[in-house]
């Protein structure tokens, strides 16, 4: 009831005032010298994996949905972006997105919010595709290389504090080392021009925190923040999922405990709690420890078809994982899709925010 009441006065604020001035700002919101976040939201179906463009894609993330998020408690957005909505097949910069990017930065100044400018697919390499270019065509690799300079070069008047650059998001490459040549080669490049930039890196197979132990770290290099995506128990997160194996799947599922009920395979007779997550989660809180770095789950989150009571607990769990071990964290996602945690008119899902900032 208490968030309900926050969530009303917040609505009527937007009606009666407007943004601060990023230059008034600029001395209390960003004034630290290094990136800083701790709990945020992916801003997914809108520069990335959406079919949305001109006004519904402008209308769909504005000003009032930063204000919301800044109000709810999150100090950051990790914001996915894709080749085919910011660059056409030539390279040449689509004018409408780079700017609705520009106008979120700001946004994001104005608030005091931290981003995390994520390339989230590129034409050479979708996450689930069977093909994928990047990992045979030499050509592929420059490519990617070119387009965060010119990426860098459009957004690098936001200062370190407040921007990081997560040059590409779960990579899937056959071979580990193919992704630690890669990421080592892109690293490099961007430190030409952008020496100090922070930079978010995962490992190979979809940032899994079970391949961490595969992951090379340049070395020397304290600006970079360890990233690993987290989805586990799959039966539960993505429960009737209808990209995946689980479309058809009628069983009852449950968290904590076993996750399937009466289930029949070994993974649906598995047990899963608080204790079992932190464990699936060691490699990279070892990596993140060894080398002083910080770590971020930049992905994690339940669909809406799970059990509420099931999906809240999980939620609780996780978040209480994040804050035990100090790693930094963005749900996915927001808003719209089978994930999100506000609707179209910004009404929040209560419980799972209160969740997710840590009022639960």
């Amino acid at each position: 009831m208490k968030f309900q009441l926050l969530f009303i006065l917040f609505m009527l604020s937007l009606v009666s005032c407007g943004p601060k001035n990023s230059t008034e700002l600029e001395d209390d919101n960003h004034a630290d010298e290094s990136f800083k976040i701790q709990r945020g939201t992916n801003i997914a179906h809108w520069l990335s994996q959406s079919d949305k463009r001109g006004e519904e894609r402008a209308a769909f993330f504005t000003q009032k949905d930063i204000a919301f998020i800044d109000s709810a408690g999150f100090d950051h957005i990790r914001l996915p972006v894709d080749e085919e909505q910011l660059w056409d097949e030539s390279g040449k910069r689509n004018d409408d997105a780079f700017s609705l990017l520009k106008n979120c930065l700001t946004w994001c100044s104005d608030a005091g919010l931290r981003v995390v400018l994520d390339l989230h697919i590129l034409r050479s390499h979708h996450f689930n595709e069977d093909e994928k270019p990047l990992w045979t065509d030499p050509l592929e690799q420059d490519k990617l290389i070119a387009l965060w300079k010119d990426l860098s070069s459009a957004v690098d008047e936001w200062p370190n504090a407040m921007v990081a650059y997560e040059f590409m998001n779960e990579p899937v490459a056959d071979d580990a080392e193919e992704w630690n040549r890669l990421l080592s080669r892109v690293r490099d490049s961007i430190r030409a021009w952008e020496p100090e930039r922070t930079l978010v890196i995962g490992s190979n197979r979809w940032q899994s925190a079970n391949t961490f132990d595969q992951l090379k770290v340049p070395a020397g290099d304290k600006n970079i923040i360890l990233s690993f995506h987290f989805y586990e128990p799959f039966h539960l997160t993505h429960y009737q999922a209808s990209w995946t194996d689980l479309k058809d799947f009628q069983g009852e599922v449950h968290y904590p405990g076993q996750i399937v009920a009466g289930g029949k395979t070994q993974e649906e007779q598995r047990i899963y709690n608080r204790d079992t997550l932190e464990n699936m989660m060691q490699k990279p809180i070892h990596l993140a420890r060894t080398l002083g770095l910080p770590l971020y789950c930049g992905e994690f989150g339940v669909i809406n078809k799970s059990p509420v009571k099931d999906k809240l607990a999980w939620y609780n769990d996780m978040v209480a994982i994040f804050e035990k071990n100090g790693i930094a964290y963005a749900n996915w996602n927001y808003k719209a899709g089978s994930f999100g945690i506000v609707d179209a008119q910004l009404k929040p899902d209560v419980p799972m925010v209160e969740s997710l900032v840590g009022k639960r």
